[in-house]
């Protein structure tokens, strides 16, 4: 047999075991195809405009700091709605206000995808973070709960070094926890609450993220909730909206000073969200609760439920450009 003829065999069943190959995974590859159109197909589109609850509201107001369990209609944080798909699998992460609000959501989406997760509260807010805590643990994932008052700074000490001893280790921190009053006049606040709203909004954020860098690797994430009242203020909520001001700058810093250690920093600024802060005692007024999220372009306010996907962008490992970034939410009002 001569070279010429060698070769065409040689290519000939080079091409036939190929081509066997192909028919071999083709029908693998098209009914995983197949299922994964048939899945995507099944998930209908949902009009943002009715796919919550919309003003008018019921007026309410519980004792300070409130809780979700109470509150009419009850917020959506993801309990029966998100769906993990393992994006931050064996992650351990801590979250402050993870009993309620975005910090609730947050917990609930990320033990869905796969991470452990310690939650801080008040104690007040013990019933709440205990549904929290049950969740986590039926998504099969641990769960630590850590009540305290942030205000001081030994404790966001403490909660940071509990949270690394019985996770194991940290590699997200979510600096969510925030007092907010409402106040018609600079001269009606007392500087026991400006204090109280700095130590939560201000403090307590640069606390804990000074605490839980030692622990932090190449590849951690920070995320810290911000507001629309950073850039777009509410007249009532002067001591607030100055904090988040803060707590957005904090972010743009922090992010250049740890980006070249491979630690990303981003914020999340979210517009009207129904949370346990619209129902506390002071903290809104019962016309603003009222028609709370009406003046959006969505015509209602936002759920903690729709802000999760949020919170596991900018802790998922695929998200690594994303660094010094504040990402809005808030139904087409308001900036980011």
């Amino acid at each position: 047999m001569n070279e010429e003829n060698k070769l065409s065999r040689r290519q000939i069943i080079s091409g036939l075991g190929a081509s066997l190959a192909v028919a071999a995974v083709a029908p693998v590859l098209s009914a995983e195809g197949a299922t994964a159109s048939a899945s995507a197909a099944s998930i209908p589109l949902k009009d943002p405009t009715s796919a919550y609850p919309k003003p008018p509201f019921k007026v309410q107001e519980q004792p300070w700091p409130a809780l979700a369990s109470k509150m009419e209609p009850r917020p959506d944080h993801g309990e029966t709605s998100y769906k993990g798909s393992g994006r931050l699998k064996g992650r351990k992460a801590l979250i402050t206000g993870g009993d309620s609000g975005m910090g609730r959501a947050a917990a609930i989406a990320y033990a869905r995808e796969g991470a452990d997760v310690a939650i801080n509260y008040l104690p007040a807010e013990e019933p709440d973070a205990k549904e929290v805590v049950a969740l986590i643990k039926a998504a099969g994932q641990k769960a630590v709960a850590i009540p305290g008052d942030l205000r001081d700074e030994a404790f966001c000490k403490k909660l940071v070094d509990d949270a690394v001893r019985q996770l194991g280790g940290l590699d997200i921190l979510v600096s969510n926890a925030a007092r907010q009053q409402s106040n018609e006049s600079i001269a009606d606040i007392t500087t026991e609450q400006f204090d109280w709203t700095i130590k939560t909004n201000i403090y307590a954020p640069f606390w804990l993220m000074k605490a839980a860098l030692p622990h932090l690797k190449p590849g951690s994430a920070i995320i810290a909730t911000t507001s629309v009242q950073a850039t777009d203020p509410s007249a009532n909520l002067f001591d607030y909206a100055l904090t988040k001001a803060a707590d957005t700058s904090m972010v743009r810093s922090l992010a250049k000073q740890l980006g070249p250690k491979g630690i990303r920093v981003n914020g999340v600024a979210p517009g009207p969200v129904w949370t346990p802060l619209q129902a506390a005692k002071g903290g809104s007024t019962p016309e603003k609760q009222r028609n709370f999220g009406g003046d959006t372009p969505l015509g209602r306010p936002g759920q903690p439920a729709e802000l999760a996907g949020i919170y596991v962008l900018l802790a998922d490992p695929l998200a690594t450009y994303a660094n010094g970034q504040i990402y809005g939410s808030a139904g087409g009002g308001g900036l980011p």
